[in-house]
């Protein structure tokens, strides 16, 4: 069940916010089947304390999104020069335990089937020696034509091969 789904039935019994809901979607997930890229937390990470500024997480994220495309053969730069931008517009985020100085980490991210012209990214960074998850987080992004500032009703091509390999199904407006 996606997050947007999931959401809407606990909203109807009033048991759950939607942010709460996004952000549940990747730890929900049973038989992970994304993306994993791998982090070490770095002194320049940390806050005073060795804990993990919640900054950082989404830097991990975007690198993890970005390389997961990568691998499925869209280049985030080779997009840029098409004309198409996939800036964030919504981002949910749930803090379950702090990551700490030296740790190794795993970034999980899949993404959920598409409808319209929202990509919703879902996410797990986990202890990459115990499996623990630390943050979970569901990122939307749509694109956007460059040289208007707007919305893109259609996909470009370039975007809906890899899509459609990633996830399903791509339904055109």
């Amino acid at each position: 069940m996606n997050a947007a789904a999931s959401s809407a039935d606990q909203l109807s019994t009033g048991q759950s916010s939607t942010a709460e809901m996004a952000v549940g979607a990747a730890a929900d997930r049973q038989g992970f089947e994304g993306f994993a890229y791998p982090a070490r937390v770095q002194p320049h990470h940390t806050d005073y304390g060795g804990v993990v500024w919640h900054g950082t997480y989404l830097s991990w994220m975007e690198s993890a999104r970005v390389e997961y495309l990568r691998s499925n053969g869209l280049a985030y730069e080779d997009l840029v020069k098409t004309g198409c931008e996939l800036p964030v517009v919504d981002l949910a985020m749930q803090f379950h335990k702090p990551a700490r100085m030296g740790e190794d980490l795993v970034v999980k991210v899949a993404l959920e089937p598409i409808e319209g012209v929202r990509l919703m990214f879902d996410y797990s960074i986990e202890s990459a020696e115990t499996g623990e998850c630390y943050t979970t987080a569901c990122v939307t992004l749509v694109p956007i034509d460059r040289a208007t500032g707007r919305v893109m009703r259609r996909w470009p091509p370039e975007l809906v091969s890899v899509l459609e390999s990633i996830a399903t199904p791509v339904q055109e407006l």
